[in-house]
């Protein structure tokens, strides 16, 4: 027979853990609603962006920059890889890590070393335990990622990428495609290309191209709009990083706030009968003394 006592003190600290899961999953939601807020008022500008890159690319076809070289030659990429700084989320680490040592794995078979660039704590802890080298540790980011924050990455791979360092770069997170989607993935950041849309099955057929006239010169202008593409890319990859990882911590809160509720209604059923199986056995010693007695 299950001890009465030890029921109610399980069941007493099962209450107290939904509690806490309870209000960690109101507070996920609410920090959902304003990161998603920030990365849907940012992709605007960065298609915009992209696509204003795309014309000046096809009005001047004979104009090179270094950020669209390729550097075939050099067997040495860069992989950014953003995890969370905190767990209770699900398997969103587990997703991206997964999905980064995999495209790590891939660019080894190929002969082409990566530096890893950690960004969290989380995947920091993972790959200090599989004793995987990282060239940078970067856990200063706080949830809410800025320009601030982000510029001067984004400002150092360009520089190696420049100098001819590096003949790549990738990023790996969790991509943001709505509240109820999100996948891991590896997106080029250099050299540039142009990326598809989430959308590309969707989209409208295209009309006739409009011919533009541009002043300055396309030369000048990529000169200043490639370099804020790269940079605005990569901000918005950190704002659909923290976008997917309050989704995913809201998802695992509330199914543990469930599993902690039936847990609950198991542990007082349990508590129900010990406590029936205990008076019905008071009642036939009572009974037995009675008829001793008599």
């Amino acid at each position: 027979m299950a001890n009465k006592r030890v029921l109610v003190k399980r069941r007493k600290a099962v209450r107290n853990i939904r509690k806490i899961t309870r209000t960690m999953q109101l507070i996920a939601t609410a920090r959902f609603q304003a990161a998603m807020a920030r990365a849907t008022a940012s992709k605007p500008y960065a298609e915009k962006l992209a696509e204003l890159v795309a014309d000046l690319s096809e009005s001047a076809e004979q104009i090179s920059h270094p950020l669209m070289e390729t550097h075939e030659d050099v067997k040495r990429s860069i992989l950014l890889i953003i995890t969370s700084m905190r767990g209770l989320c699900g398997g969103y680490n587990a997703g991206v890590l997964r999905t980064a040592i995999g495209h790590l794995d891939s660019q080894e078979n190929k002969g082409v070393e990566s530096d890893v660039h950690m960004v969290g704590k989380k995947g920091v802890g993972y790959f200090r335990f599989l004793k995987r080298s990282m060239a940078e540790q970067i856990t200063h980011i706080g949830e809410v990622p800025s320009f601030e924050d982000t510029e001067p990455i984004a400002n150092g791979f360009m520089d190696r990428f420049s100098k001819g360092e590096v003949a790549s770069v990738h990023v790996a997170h969790m991509r943001f495609l709505s509240a109820g989607r999100q996948r891991p993935a590896v997106i080029q950041l250099l050299p540039l290309v142009q990326e598809p849309s989430a959308d590309a099955d969707a989209a409208a057929p295209k009309g006739p191209k409009a011919d533009f006239e541009f002043s300055p010169e396309p030369a000048e202008l990529l000169g200043d709009l490639l370099p804020a593409t790269v940079r605005v890319r990569l901000l918005q990859c950190f704002n659909d990083a923290t976008v997917s990882e309050h989704i995913a911590r809201m998802v695992a809160m509330k199914a543990a706030t469930d599993a902690a509720e039936d847990m609950i209604t198991m542990l007082s059923r349990k508590y129900n009968r010990a406590r029936q199986t205990q008076i019905t056995m008071e009642l036939l010693d009572i009974v037995g003394g009675a008829d001793a007695l008599s």
